[in-house]
C-alpha cells in the first residue's frame, strides 16, 4: 500500500483528494493535510462581502465530509518536505504542525509515495504597508473570514450615506504584482449594485485602482473576445462596464503605502499620487507559503525544488529569456516536480516559467503588471490531471500519463455584476488558451471561436447555478463525479 499525502484542500486539493479517494482509496493510502478546518468555495465571497450571502454558504467542514470517505485529514500546516527521507529512513516525508484546538502547535512526520503540493497562496498583505484586514487599513474578501468583515464595513458605509454623508470607495489591488483581478473585479460591480438597492449609489464614488496596463488585462496580456458577431478587445469590454455604472478607474498603479483613509500610490510613469477612501477593498499580493526542503543530509534545498517566490519549480522552462521569445510551451503540461518524479504542484502552489501579460517597471524600477492568473477553473483541471497521473503510477505507469498545460486550456469567468434573481446580471467570459499561443493563433494569440464575452441575467443564473453545483461537488454529493470540475 502507498500514500498519497495532499497538502492543501481547497479547489485543487479537495479536487485532487475525492478523485484519488474514489480511484484509489480501497487499495491506497491517502493524506490530505489543510491548516483550515473549512473548504470555502471563494469566487462566492464577493458575495459574502455584500451581504448577499452568509458564510455557512460557502463553506464547510472538511472534517466531516471526509469522515465519509477513506481519506485521512490532518488539520496542521505544511512545514518541511523532506524528498530523500533523512539519516533514519530512506522514506520520503513531509513535516506538520498541527493547527486544530486539540493539538495545535504538535509537529509530526507524515511518509509519502507521492506527494501534491496544492497549499495555494500566503496571502501576503505584508508586502504592502497598511494592506489588509488585520493588520492594516483595508477590507479583503479573499477568505469567507475576510467577506463577513468586508461586509460589515461596507453596510456602516451604507448606513453613513442614507444619512446623507458621502462616501469614496476605493476597490482593485494593493501591489504592483497582484494577481486575481477578478475577484476584486466582481466586487466592485456588486459594492455598486448593492448601494443601488440601497438607494445610495449617488453618495458614493467608486474608483477601481489596479495594476493592469489597461483595464480587461486580467493577467492575461489582454484578450480580445467575440460579442455579437463581432471581435472587440477586452479593454473596450470592460470600459463600457465601468461607463455604464460611474465607476471611475486608475491603471498601471503600484501602492506604496496605505494609512487610514489615504492611499498612496505610484504609476508606470513614475509619478506619485493619492488618494483618500472612506472603504476600501484591495486583493493583496500571492508568494508561497513558505515550504522548506531538506536532503537526505538535512541541507537546505529549499531553493532547488522551490522558485524564489515560494512555488514549487514543475516541468515549466524557467529559463531567463526576453519576452518576445517566450512561448506557450514554456508552460507547465505535468506539473511533475524536475527532481522528484513523485512530487507534483497543481493551482497557484506551482511556479510559472513567466507572466502572461507583459513585465514593466515605473523609472524608479518599480514591477507593475500583473502575475498570470492560476485559479478556478484551470487549478481543478490541473488537480484532476495530475490526479490521473498518480493513479496511473501507483498501477505501474513509470512517467505521468495526463497533461493539462494552461497553453492548451480554456476557462470561463462568470463575474456577477449584481446579485438578485431578476435584476442581477453578470458578465460572462470564456478564453481558449488561457495562455496565448500566437504560432497557433497569429492574430490574438487565442481562438476566436472559443473566446467570448457577454453581459445579462442569463449569466447571473449560471453563476448562481455554478455555486450550488460546486458547492454539490466538493460535498461528495450522489453523483458527484458526474459532474463537470
Amino acid at each position: 500500500m502507498a500514500t498519497v499525502v495532499i497538502l492543501g484542500a481547497g479547489i485543487s486539493g479537495h479536487t485532487a483528494a475525492r478523485y484519488l479517494n474514489k480511484w484509489v482509496g480501497d487499495k491506497h493510502r491517502i493524506v490530505v493535510v489543510s491548516p483550515n478546518a473549512k473548504w470555502n468555495w471563494i469566487p462566492s465571497n464577493i458575495w459574502v462581502g455584500v451581504g448577499q450571502m452568509d458564510e455557512d454558504d460557502v463553506t464547510f467542514d472538511l472534517a466531516a465530509i471526509y469522515a465519509k470517505t477513506r481519506v485521512d485529514f490532518r488539520q496542521a500546516k505544511a512545514l518541511a518536505i523532506h524528498p530523500e527521507g533523512d539519516a533514519q529512513s530512506e522514506r520520503a516525508y513531509v513535516t506538520i504542525e498541527y493547527t486544530d484546538a486539540g493539538r495545535a502547535g504538535r509537529q509530526d512526520r507524515v511518509e509519502f509515495d507521492f506527494l501534491i503540493n496544492a497549499t495555494g497562496p500566503k496571502l501576503n498583505f505584508g508586502a504592502t504597508p497598511g494592506l489588509g484586514p488585520e493588520h492594516g487599513n483595508t477590507v479583503s474578501v479573499c477568505t469567507a473570514d475576510h467577506a463577513v468583515e468586508a461586509n460589515e464595513k461596507l453596510q456602516h458605509a451604507v448606513e453613513a450615506m442614507r444619512r446623507g454623508e458621502k462616501r469614496t470607495m476605493v476597490i482593485g489591488t494593493g501591489h504592483g504584482t497582484c494577481t486575481c483581478q477578478g475577484a476584486a473585479f466582481e466586487y466592485i460591480f456588486n459594492v455598486d449594485h448593492v448601494l443601488r438597492e440601497a438607494g445610495v449609489r449617488d453618495k458614493a464614488r467608486i474608483v477601481w485602482l489596479s495594476n493592469e496596463y489597461e483595464l480587461g488585462d486580467f493577467g492575461m496580456g489582454g484578450v480580445h473576445i467575440t460579442r455579437g458577431g463581432y471581435v472587440t478587445n477586452g479593454k473596450t469590454f470592460t470600459e463600457s462596464l465601468m461607463v455604464e455604472r460611474g465607476i471611475e478607474w486608475i491603471t498601471r498603479a503600484h501602492v506604496n503605502r496605505i494609512e487610514p483613509g489615504r492611499i498612496h500610490y505610484e504609476l508606470l510613469d513614475g509619478t506619485l499620487h493619492e488618494i483618500e477612501f472612506d472603504f476600501s477593498m484591495l486583493i493583496p499580493p500571492f508568494s508561497g507559503v513558505g515550504l522548506k526542503a531538506f536532503d537526505r543530509a538535512g541541507e537546505d534545498i529549499t531553493a532547488k525544488v522551490f522558485a524564489p517566490s515560494g512555488f514549487m519549480r514543475v516541468d515549466a522552462d524557467y529559463t531567463a529569456r526576453p519576452y518576445a521569445e517566450w512561448s506557450a510551451d514554456d508552460w507547465p503540461k505535468t506539473y511533475q516536480s524536475p527532481l522528484y518524479p513523485r512530487m507534483f504542484a497543481v493551482g497557484i502552489a506551482f511556479a510559472p516559467p513567466h507572466l502572461i501579460s507583459k513585465p514593466m517597471q515605473s523609472p524608479n524600477g518599480t514591477a507593475i503588471n500583473p502575475a498570470p492568473p492560476r485559479t478556478g477553473m484551470p487549478s481543478a483541471a490541473m488537480a484532476k490531471s495530475v490526479a490521473m497521473s498518480v493513479r496511473d503510477m501507483l498501477a505501474g505507469a513509470d512517467k505521468p500519463t495526463h497533461k493539462a498545460s494552461m497553453a492548451e486550456m480554456g476557462a470561463a469567468c462568470v463575474a456577477s455584476t449584481g446579485s438578485h434573481w431578476f435584476k442581477g446580471t453578470a458578465a460572462t467570459m470564456t478564453v481558449y488558451p488561457v495562455v496565448p499561443d500566437y504560432r497557433k493563433y497569429p492574430e490574438y494569440g487565442r481562438d476566436m471561436n472559443l473566446t467570448f464575452g457577454e453581459i445579462g441575467l442569463a449569466g447571473h443564473w449560471m453563476k448562481s447555478i455554478l455555486h450550488y453545483t460546486f458547492i454539490y461537488q466538493a460535498r461528495l454529493r450522489p453523483g458527484w463525479s458526474l459532474l463537470p470540475d
